[in-house]
């Protein structure tokens, strides 16, 4: 009758659990053929509901499979509740309700934080019940690759409200055991269970009464059933006193019962019918198991799969695994309530067209990348992972706050606290090791053994090196065996990649470089000298003290005054130790800077962008989704590991079981920042810059933040997508300190007005400001108006080209300059501005007494504003050049705008590449320009002015006799030609 640990057997292959994992119940697709037929054809939500509603009348299982909406409460009383006819009784019941329905609608700040989350009363998304028996849990399962899962069906799953049906043999169910591995849902089901039989959607029971497991486990104080239940629940101790008494159909809930040290022994745990009767907690949940006290109840029990044996099988009535979304229908369904609920953008109330496109597009390229990647898709067979992947969305599509609320390495570290927070590996050990403590050591070392050789699938042997090599104790090859039972399967998978099936991976990716820089944090990276050298030391701080008083009472009666002097030489060995072991964390600080600097990745996306690729995948054209990559690449392990030293994670890590320390943090800070500001003064490339501000962010550290932009005086993160997550990160990373930016570069950076406000603090301490090719049209004008108008507004060059400001955006920018005292040089090249906007500049022109430099060049202006211009630049008294060139300017207009240059001298105009029969002094200036632009000018618009350059290169060269100058004039048009040639 007791449990008896079932041992891994010697050589376990590695090989057989991949195959185990790869048919394991949980990876089965278990949809029944007409909800396939219902839902497989239209994924889109709208669609689902109305199959919903229209099966509903004939197909009452479908509830375990799609959408629930809450239905009206049940119109009138059962006839067991008529029967109670104590009003009392009755009143204690509905408070009870009540009191459930409010404390299980709590949710974790995890879901607080991350936006908007399912009320468990209204609408919900089950995962997969499938009824099993001991034996099928005890043998082998079947080998059956993913890709067949994904088409397999299962005539053997059960909904919540079928649970306590009679079972294959006509016989009541009394004890139901659910069993899951861990992310699979089966806290959720039984919250989802609770809040049913609050809003009297689970009629099978007048009363039900949960427990968790953990609560009861920690004391073991004798305390009678009624007593405990009184304890817990004070509203009921009316109706307590007649449990056991009367017919009341009562329903225990039993959470997490693995938590709870079992012993079905009568030698061990005695016989006890009488619920007044003071036993410990643990016996109490024994005999409620064995029907020897209040035999007409139901229980439910959840449990890990490890923990199922612990009770005797003849004390269980029906087994059932929770297999998460063994379906892509479900995890479609999922993520479309997900990430389509109103408050998913962060504003109250409904969301706007624009919002509600942004989520459906979101939808849609989740959906699309599912269908082509069956990695993800198996990733998502857990319901936890479907999570993770909602809240990173979440994270990195409707973040805009400063600072942004949350960090990537804060999420995944949330996410582990959801599934692992107080959770041991063996409950009935006594070291009580925490789950996630031997998850670092051991998948941990997997990850950081990839990332160092850039490797993201592990075979049979790389396995058995990191999770056997030390298996020496009984309670080692258990931990393993219990590890391998419930947690494998939620670290790694199969791979489905062709030609790789015998190979295991990652079940989510960036998962790898998580785990591998909680390894490294963790101090858990030590070389075979470290760990005898630290256990060495250990072993003579114990007992040096007592060894030196023994020695020096014995060398005060014998000769052997020498003894002393050698074992306190022996003594110095600790704290000689202690200092070299210091220098792990200058190993931490170099391996973040190798990482982060490496310059074979200089040229890869940001990490963020790399994380919402993996997620959403590549659109266009592309590799199939499953194939490799030429080479890895982790960018994200020294985010991860920086991130980890932050003391919001550290307090999470700790309640993880997995402490880190702040002498450790320090260290390793002043480590790091000699090696970073070195390498952030040579100059980083835009993604790696960004990637560095990343870094900032995620180590939440203002003293170390502060010192590295200090460093970082440049910063350019041209073409690189900023979201509003970016901006965020830039705005407060740069926000930590006070001093001026020297130049700031966001070309072609999609940046949008939104964008433009939250980064209007860190744009009014730049100097230069560089904004080209962002398509910002006249409201981005208004912030930018603003911005020059502003007291504190240091720019003092705004490039703005290649914007389609037009005429209704001069105007704001026309406001702006005409108020504004810092800025010296303005570009407004190709932005649309037309003969309207030009003169709306030049009008307020007047007002600004410290402009330079003005660029109107390509847009489309004629003789008549032009020579206007340049009439008000001639009596500015600091305006000195002006760029025309690439405008509708006639051969009399370039000739009245060249006298004006002679009249004035100090007035340059750049408008042609000739002046008269000379090349002009600012040629190679235009050239430039356009050649820079090649790429997204107008081709036609630009083959005709460069035409019309070369035909005026080519009489001017006729009109000298000069040789120099006709060399230049050559010289000149064999770059035009080349920039013609490039254009074909």
């Amino acid at each position: 009758m007791g449990f008896t640990r079932r041992l891994p057997q010697a050589g376990t292959s590695w090989t057989r659990l991949r195959q185990a994992d790869a048919g394991h119940p949980s990876r089965t697709a278990m949809m029944h053929p007409n909800i396939m037929h219902g839902i497989a054809c239209n994924f889109a939500f709208k669609r689902i509901l109305q199959v919903d509603r229209a099966l509903s009348s004939s197909m009452p299982p479908l509830r375990s499979f799609v959408c629930q909406t809450r239905p009206p409460p049940s119109p009138s009383p059962r006839a067991s509740q008529i029967a109670l006819k104590n009003v009392p009784t009755s009143e204690a019941i509905q408070k009870h309700r009540n009191s459930l329905a409010n404390w299980f609608l709590q949710q974790p700040n995890e879901e607080r934080q991350f936006g908007p989350s399912f009320a468990l009363d209204s609408i919900h998304v089950d995962p997969i019940i499938r009824e099993t028996s001991l034996e099928e849990i005890l043998k082998p399962s079947p080998y059956l690759t993913i890709q067949n899962q994904l088409k397999a069906s299962c005539n053997q799953t059960i909904s919540l409200q079928n649970l306590f049906d009679l079972n294959a043999c006509g016989q009541p169910v009394r004890n139901v055991v659910m069993y899951g591995t861990v992310g699979t849902g089966k806290s959720t089901l039984i919250k989802k269970m609770v809040m049913d039989w609050c809003h009297e959607r689970l009629p099978r029971f007048e009363l039900l009464i949960p427990f968790s497991c953990e609560d009861l486990s920690q004391s073991n104080a004798p305390i009678s059933l009624r007593r405990l239940i009184t304890k817990k629940y004070l509203h009921l101790r009316e109706l307590v006193p007649t449990l056991g008494t009367t017919n009341f159909r009562v329903l225990f809930i039993l959470n997490g019962l693995d938590r709870l040290n079992l012993d079905f022994h009568l030698a061990h745990t005695e016989l006890c019918c009488d619920p007044n009767e003071p036993i410990p907690p643990s016996a109490i949940v024994v005999n409620l198991l064995r029907k020897y006290m209040m035999p007409e109840a139901s229980i439910i029990v959840t449990t890990r799969p490890s923990a199922v044996r612990r009770i005797p099988s003849k004390f269980v009535g029906r087994y059932v695994e929770v297999c998460g979304f063994s379906d892509t229908n479900l995890q479609k369904l999922y993520f479309q309530m997900r990430l389509c609920q109103p408050g998913c953008v962060g504003v109250s109330g409904p969301p706007t067209a624009e919002e509600a496109s942004k989520q459906d597009n979101l939808v849609e390229m989740l959906s699309r990348n599912l269908e082509r990647h069956n990695q993800i898709a198996a990733a998502c067979f857990l319901p936890s992972y479907c999570w993770l992947v909602c809240t990173t969305l979440h994270f990195l599509y409707f973040t805009n706050s400063v600072p942004p609320p949350q960090t990537l390495t804060g999420i995944y570290t949330s996410f582990l606290r959801l599934n692992f927070s107080g959770e041991v590996l063996d409950s009935t050990d006594p070291s009580n090791i925490s789950m996630m403590k031997y998850v670092a050591k051991t998948v941990g070392k997997l990850a950081h053994d990839g990332v160092i050789s850039r490797k993201t699938s592990f075979s049979e042997e790389d396995m058995r090196r990191c999770f056997e090599v030390e298996m020496k104790k009984e309670s080692e090859l258990n931990f393993l065996d219990i590890f391998r039972s419930d947690v494998f399967r939620f670290f790694l998978t199969p791979s489905v990649q062709s030609g790789k099936e015998h190979t295991f991976v990652f079940t989510i990716p960036i998962m790898q470089e998580y785990l591998a820089a909680l390894y490294v944090v963790l101090g858990e990276k030590k070389t075979l000298m470290d760990r005898v050298g630290k256990d060495v030391s250990e072993i003579i701080s114990k007992v040096s003290e007592d060894v030196a008083v023994v020695l020096s009472i014995v060398s005060k009666v014998l000769p052997l005054r020498i003894l002393p002097l050698l074992f306190n030489l022996i003594k110095i060995f600790p704290r000689y130790f202690t200092k070299f072991g210091s220098k792990d964390h200058d190993t931490i600080a170099s391996t973040m800077a190798a990482e982060m600097f490496k310059e074979e990745d200089y040229f890869n996306d940001d990490v963020l962008e790399q994380t919402n690729c993996s997620i959403l995948g590549v659109e266009g054209p592309m590799r199939h989704p499953d194939d490799a990559p030429d080479d890895e690449a982790f960018e994200l392990f020294p985010i991860f590991t920086v991130g980890l030293l932050s003391r919001r994670n550290r307090s999470i890590l700790d309640q993880l079981g997995c402490p880190i320390t702040n002498l450790a943090v320090i260290e390793t800070a002043k480590a790091m920042k000699k090696k970073f500001i070195q390498k952030i003064r040579k100059g980083l490339p835009p993604p790696e810059v960004m990637d560095l501000l990343i870094f900032l962010h995620e180590f939440q550290n203002e003293s170390f933040t502060t010192e590295a932009v200090q460093s970082l005086r440049t910063i350019n993160l041209s073409t690189v997508k900023m979201t509003p997550l970016k901006c965020s990160i830039l705005a407060s990373v740069v926000g930590a300190t006070s001093h001026e930016v020297e130049e700031l570069n966001l070309g072609l950076c999609h940046l949008d007005v939104n964008c433009l406000r939250i980064l209007f603090p860190v744009l009014l301490r730049c100097k230069k400001l560089h904004l080209p090719q962002n398509g910002l049209g006249p409201e981005a004008c208004k912030e930018i108006r603003d911005l020059l108008l502003h007291e504190k507004c240091a720019v003092n060059t705004l490039r703005l080209a290649d914007n389609p400001l037009t005429e209704q955006g001069a105007r704001y920018l026309a406001e702006g300059i005409a108020g504004n005292r810092s800025l010296r040089q303005l570009s407004l090249l190709h932005t649309s501005l037309g003969n309207r906007g030009v003169e709306v500049v030049t009008q307020h022109l007047a007002q600004n007494q410290h402009l330079k430099e003005l660029d109107v060049a390509y847009n489309s202006v004629t003789d008549e504003t032009a020579l206007a211009l340049v009439e008000e630049v001639k009596r500015h008294p600091t305006l000195k050049m002006v760029h025309l060139y690439f405008n509708e300017i006639s051969e009399e207009g370039k000739q009245a705008l060249h006298q004006m240059r002679k009249d004035q001298d100090g007035i340059r105009v750049l408008i042609f590449l000739t002046m008269g029969t000379d090349v002009s002094d600012h040629w190679d200036t235009i050239l430039n320009v356009v050649q820079k632009n090649l790429s997204i000018w107008d081709r036609d618009r630009v083959r005709q002015h460069l035409g019309m350059l070369l035909d005026d290169l080519r009489c001017s060269r006729r009109q000298t006799v000069n040789p120099w100058k006709k060399f230049k004039f050559m010289s000149v048009e064999n770059k035009v030609k080349r920039m013609l040639g490039e254009l074909q």
